[in-house]
């Protein structure tokens, strides 16, 4: 039995008979950079102020929102937090309009991580 040579060479060409494994990667996603939300300490807004602002908006405890103050009062600044972007800038937007709105001269940044 002879074969024709034109059936061999399509038998080779044909991909559905090729045995190799065929991978695909997938590809890596990165995490969104992170923000820290910044509190600075000022001599005019009264430490219970900023006491409140640390439990409404960054959910803390009394006793935490207290300490965390107390980091603002002797240090000048502090991290309130490490957020996305948009949540980071939605809460540092959030302490600078109660602050205004309470006639308080309080300030919250945003820096990269």
């Amino acid at each position: 039995m002879t074969t024709d040579p034109r059936m061999m060479a399509d038998k080779r060409d044909d991909p559905a008979d090729e045995t190799g494994v065929i991978t695909k990667t997938k590809p890596k996603t990165q995490r969104p950079p992170l923000y820290k939300v910044l509190l600075l300490n000022d001599d005019y807004t009264p430490m219970e102020f900023v006491v409140h602002v640390l439990e409404r908006f960054f959910g803390m405890t009394h006793a935490q929102a207290f300490e965390l103050m107390l980091v603002v009062h002797k240090k000048g600044v502090a991290v309130v937090g490490v957020f996305s972007f948009e949540v980071a800038e939605t809460k540092v937007a959030q302490v600078m309009d109660f602050a205004r709105r309470h006639q308080h001269p309080l300030q919250c940044t945003m820096e990269k991580e």
